[in-house]
């Protein structure tokens, strides 16, 4: 099981990254790659931290939808997600490897 502290120590092995101050997010340069999930649990309300997944940026579509069709079990989108290239990660289905892999390419 992948937990938040893994997801530090993986972004933070990587070249030029720096972690965000006051959240969850790690980026090079300026752009972020990887950051906690916001989860809209209500319609009409704010999005909320989810603790249990991360959202990665990735290369595109066509690697969202390998991703997705390869490992739908950790991998996931949301409506928010459609579009953009980046994924969802339910960090206690995914190993540490497996995570690390992911977020390189990242």
């Amino acid at each position: 099981m992948t937990t938040q502290d893994d997801v530090r120590r993986i972004a933070l092995s990587l070249p030029e990254v720096v972690e965000a101050e006051g959240h969850f997010s790690f980026s090079v340069v300026g752009k972020a790659f990887v950051w906690i999930y916001l989860e809209r649990v209500h319609p009409k309300k704010a999005r909320v931290s989810n603790p249990e997944a991360v959202a990665m940026s990735i290369s595109g579509e066509e690697e969202k939808a390998t991703l997705l069709l390869a490992n739908p079990e950790i991998f996931f989108t949301t409506d928010h997600y459609n579009g953009y290239a980046a994924i969802l990660v339910h960090l206690s289905r995914i190993e540490p490897d497996a995570l690390e892999d992911v977020l390189t390419d990242a």
